[in-house]
């Protein structure tokens, strides 16, 4: 591998299969497309226009480097001032959308942004109510039209021809080694760290992961893209679409997703699990909706599918009923993902195993993988290619990183696309990278065949006071698997048994006390009556069979709402923040153990 610089994806396209929709989005509710010519100019016009506002990098290193910011949704301006900001050797520090007003001040200050890139009117308010707290902000620049806030474009019109000859100059002389993003975390223990990654760590990601999986070049293809931006899965995936020549899709927003999959019709996108979850909620609600012999068929289908198996045929029989499921039921299912999906990757935490073999069946290819932002981030992934892929594991590890597992069995890479460190915290990096090992803080095993399975998180893991050790992550993600728990959350560390917080799946259990003849009023009344405590403790009594003694939940409390990223219970990417929840949810767990 030769590694190159993220931006010279731009030259790579133009050179190799030039596309009238290198990115879209929609404009006004109508689908609006960039070509690859038309981005190339508007790329070299914004970084020009940067060049005119002083952005440089300074002597290369990642201090005197200037940084930009960018809060904003998915949209082509996103990857405009991305590539633009790179050109000139400069760092992209990427935002949530959803961050904190505490935690962006924290960001900003401690990467001493200088200019920002912000979406919308409500993300324009936010950076500048923190703005006046950032010593080192010049300006604030917004991507939607909003009055008494400097449009984007107002950068790209500083372009003229010699500031376009020196950016041009520029960019050739940008080595490989140089920082391309630094990314917070998300602060789900303490305060956000920021993980440098040079061009070389994440193209040789990038360039290995299109190896392994494998990405062809399919100028023809379509994804649609809706994880953010800011989070380095779907950033470094962008890059193996631009290098693939493959057409960018950005969807609306998280509620249009159904929509936009219908419009585009893509050929893939990637995804969290939680969001895998949502849409399986409301296939079965639907299923719940039908009557007869449309209902019976539709749960025999599920039914089916969830005994699939990818590597066993499970014979003739078996191999029959499931074409024709596919063929009465599944059918529709592709339909409402667009009807073109070829494959869809899922990373960021574990996937339940049944989500998999009912997708799987339903010939809805999804692929798990798995990998941390300190990584660039991919590690594993299953692969497209026959007994490449095997439930429930993360795949085998990609090219270009060499693997070792400890004597506990945590997961430890080296290789190219190891980050640079975190920014200004030599000390965590030392913690962190030991002699250029990454230690992720995950717990896995190698399975025949050279699969990965992810166990646990290391601090995940806990003692009850009896000195067994717990693994949570397998226990919630088997409860999961019911269609009446939305969410769960396994507590007991220094506790004599293990518990739960567990949020039903409303929808679901109001289904059921109709067909039970309760009345539902509220949530919060729902959880509180004798007949639905009673089912969830016959569910959960079930699945504990599936697990050891000391895994067994002896007890749980009901909650009344779904943690969201919005109540401060999940991550930006959808994983939870067990910290916040056990802190605000303190009195149920005291009610567990009372």
């Amino acid at each position: 591998m030769t590694a190159k610089r993220l931006f010279d994806c731009l030259e790579y396209q133009l050179q190799h299969f030039p596309k009238k929709d290198m990115l879209s989005a929609k404009e006004n509710g109508v689908w609006v497309s960039y070509s690859t010519e038309e981005v190339v100019g508007i790329v070299n016009r914004f970084s020009a226009g940067l060049l005119h506002l002083g952005v440089s990098a300074g002597d290369m290193t990642a201090e005197s480097s200037d940084k930009i910011a960018i809060i904003s949704n998915n949209r082509p301006e996103w990857l405009f001032a991305d590539l633009a900001v790179q050109q000139l050797g400069a760092i992209l520090v990427p935002v949530y959308p959803t961050t904190n007003p505490a935690e962006l001040e924290f960001i900003l200050n401690d990467a001493a942004v200088k200019y920002i890139f912000v979406g919308n009117k409500e993300l324009y308010e936010k950076a500048k109510s923190v703005a006046g707290r950032v010593p080192s902000i010049k300006t604030i620049y917004s991507f939607d039209k909003i009055e008494g806030a400097e449009h984007w474009s107002a950068v790209t019109e500083l372009a003229n021809d010699d500031l376009l000859q020196e950016v041009a100059r520029i960019k050739k002389n940008i080595p490989v080694s140089q920082l391309a993003t630094i990314i917070y975390t998300s602060g789900t223990t303490g305060t956000p760290k920021g993980v440098m990654l040079s061009h070389r760590n994440i193209y040789s990601n990038l360039y290995y992961s299109k190896i392994s999986f494998p990405f062809e070049d399919a100028p023809q293809y379509k994804v649609l893209s809706f994880l953010p931006l800011n989070h380095i899965f779907e950033k470094m995936v962008t890059y193996i679409y631009l290098y693939s020549g493959i057409g960018i899709y950005y969807a609306e927003s998280m509620d249009t997703i159904g929509d936009n999959l219908r419009e585009v019709k893509p050929n893939g996108f990637t995804t969290v699990p939680r969001l895998l979850e949502k849409v399986f909620e409301r296939i079965m609600n639907k299923g719940n909706e039908l009557t007869g012999i449309k209902r019976k068929l539709f749960f025999w289908s599920v039914s089916l599918a969830s005994q699939y198996d990818n590597n066993n045929s499970s014979g003739p029989w078996y191999r029959l009923q499931l074409a024709l499921a596919n063929k009465l039921v599944f059918s529709k299912w592709r339909e409402a993902l667009g009807g073109n999906v070829a494959f869809i990757v899922t990373g960021g935490a574990a996937c339940q195993v049944k989500l998999l073999r009912i997708f799987n069946a339903a010939r809805i290819p999804v692929y798990e993988g798995y990998g941390p932002t300190e990584n660039s981030p991919v590690i594993a992934v299953n692969r497209k290619a026959k007994g490449g892929n095997r439930l429930g594991t993360v795949g085998p590890v990609i090219e270009g990183v060499t693997l070792k597992l400890e004597e506990d069995g945590e997961i430890c890479v080296s290789g190219p696309s190891v980050m640079e460190g975190y920014y200004k915290r030599p000390d965590l990096t030392a913690e962190t990278v030991i002699d250029g090992w990454l230690h992720t803080g995950d717990i896995g095993v190698l399975e025949e065949g050279g699969f990965l399975r992810i166990t646990d998180r290391k601090k995940e893991l806990f003692k009850t006071s009896g000195g067994k050790y717990v693994a949570p992550q397998p226990i919630e993600n088997k409860l999961k698997e019911s269609r009446f728990i939305e969410q769960v959350m396994v507590v007991g560390p220094e506790r004599k048994f293990v518990g739960a917080l567990v949020v039903p799946t409303f929808a679901a259990l109001k289904d059921w006390m109709k067909a039970n003849n309760i009345t539902f009023t509220t949530n919060e009344a729902a959880i509180r009556e004798p007949r639905v405590l009673e089912m969830y403790q016959k569910l959960v009594d079930q699945y504990n069979t599936g697990f050891n003694h000391v895994e067994q939940i002896k007890k749980f409390e009901l909650l009344p709402h779904e943690w969201t990223i919005e109540t401060g219970e999940m991550t930006p990417k959808l994983s939870l923040k067990r910290k916040v929840v056990m802190e605000k949810f303190r009195e149920a767990i005291e009610q567990i153990y009372r």
